[in-house]
This record gives structure tokens, C-alpha cells and sequence, in this order.
């Protein structure tokens, strides 16, 4: 009786087991695929209405829904909601990145602006660097102390108590400070460069008229000083028909030999 129920036991599995089988509706499977990567086929919709559209299936399945088949209702279909969210995020996109470029297109036209327009990047403009710098540096490194050095003693007592010496300070001080106001200042590059042009042309006039002065020391001294012995009596005065210009230039001939 044991061996004749397991028998019938394991006969029931064995039937149950081969009934099993792989059921594939193909009717699915076409929504499957349409729903998502093969195309929205109207003629892939099943079933059909059949033979005078008498067909319950298809009227069962499409009645309530006769224009569904017309819609494509695909995710990454030619006007599906993916396919528009990617569009939508291209747009976005391309947009960010004309604000970018119109961002950085101001950014270095500001910069570019205040590298023209700042004081405190004006010690590095090439122009200074190369040119300007160096035909300022009398100016710049003036020290009043060696303003007289390589004169005689009477030389430097009459540029100081002529005022010479004065004057010279005074200009050239003031030379000094409109060139640092110059540099300093909030400025356009062209305007500063023509400040610097024009007062290096002051310079070079003010520079060229003190070494004029201090060359015409010492020829007047000598002037002064043979005048000096010929009124005292130190040197006889000749006896001559010559007027004084004649022989103030005399004196000068003999004070360049």
C-alpha cells in the first residue's frame, strides 16, 4: 500500500512537472518591445478586428481604447517625455554655456580694464620696464647731497648763494612728485604714457640747463676773479683803445687755453 502511494506520488510529479511550460504572448511581447526601443507599429497592435471586425478579442481588448494605437507613447520616442527631457537638458546646456562665454568675455574685459586703468600695476608696464624707467633714473635716484659733487669749493658757494642750487631742488622735486602722482594714480595707460612723454622731455630741459649752469661757473669765476686783479692793481692794466667788451672777451680766450 506504502510502495503503491508513492508510486502514484511521484507518477503526480512527474505529470505536473511536463505540464510546466514557457507561455510567450506574443501580444506582450509587441507592447514590451514598442514600449521600449522598437518602433510604435500600428500594425503590430494585436489582435485584430479580423474578418468584418468581428473579432471579441479586439473588442475586448482596443473598444475602450481606439486611438491608443495613433499615440505613440514611447519614453524615448521622437516626442516622448525622455526624448524631450533631453532636448530641454541640451537647451539648458547650450544656454549655460553662452552665459559662460558672455561671463568670461566680461570677465576678461573687466580685467583687461583695470590692468589699463590701475596704479598698481603700473610699475609693471612694459613700457615703463624697457624705456621710461630707465631715462628717469637721474630723476629717481637723485640724492641732493651729490647735486654738487666735482665742483671746487667756490663753485658750490656760488651756485648756493645764487639761489642755483635752490632752484634746481625745487624743480626737480617737483618733477619727481607729479611723475609719482602719475604712476600712482587711477589713469588710463595712454594718458599715463603721455604724462611720462612730457615730463621726461622736462626733465631732459631742466637736467640740460643745470649742467649748463655749472659749466658756466667756473667761467665766470675766472671772469670775475681776473676783473677783481685788475681793479685791486694785482695785474697792470695795459694801455689800451679797447673797450671793455673787446677785453672781456680776450679774458675769455685766455681762460678756454
Amino acid at each position: 500500500m506504502k510502495s503503491f502511494l508513492l508510486l502514484l506520488l511521484l507518477c503526480g510529479l512527474s505529470l505536473l512537472g511536463h505540464s510546466q511550460k514557457k507561455i510567450t504572448d506574443k501580444h506582450i511581447t509587441y507592447q514590451q518591445e514598442r514600449m521600449v526601443f522598437k518602433q510604435w507599429d500600428a500594425a503590430k497592435f494585436t489582435p485584430k478586428s479580423g474578418f468584418l471586425g468581428l473579432n471579441p478579442e479586439y473588442w475586448i481588448t482596443w473598444a475602450l481604447h481606439p486611438n491608443y494605437p495613433k499615440t505613440d507613447l514611447r519614453p524615448l520616442g521622437p516626442v516622448g517625455p525622455q526624448t524631450q527631457r533631453l532636448m530641454f537638458a541640451a537647451a539648458m546646456q547650450n544656454t549655460d554655456n553662452v552665459y559662460k562665454l558672455h561671463a568670461d568675455t566680461l570677465r576678461n574685459t573687466a580685467l583687461s580694464e583695470a590692468s589699463n586703468y590701475s596704479s598698481a600695476l603700473s610699475f609693471a608696464d612694459p613700457l615703463w620696464q624697457i624705456y621710461y624707467r630707465n631715462e628717469f633714473e637721474g630723476l629717481l635716484s637723485q640724492a641732493d647731497a651729490e647735486l654738487l659733487s666735482g665742483l671746487s669749493a667756490a663753485e658750490q658757494k656760488y651756485l648756493i648763494s645764487t639761489g642755483l642750487l635752490d632752484w634746481y631742488k625745487e624743480e626737480s622735486h617737483a618733477l619727481l612728485e607729479r611723475l609719482e602722482i602719475a604712476r600712482s594714480t587711477t589713469l588710463d595707460r595712454g594718458s599715463r604714457i603721455m604724462a611720462y612723454h612730457r615730463m621726461l622731455a622736462e626733465f631732459r630741459k631742466l637736467s640740460a640747463s643745470w649742467e649748463s649752469k655749472k659749466s658756466r661757473v667756473k667761467t665766470y669765476l675766472a671772469i670775475r676773479s681776473s676783473v677783481e686783479k685788475v681793479r685791486t692793481g694785482e695785474v697792470p692794466k695795459p694801455i689800451s683803445s679797447k673797450s671793455d667788451i673787446q677785453i672781456a672777451n680776450d679774458i675769455l680766450k685766455k681762460s678756454k687755453l
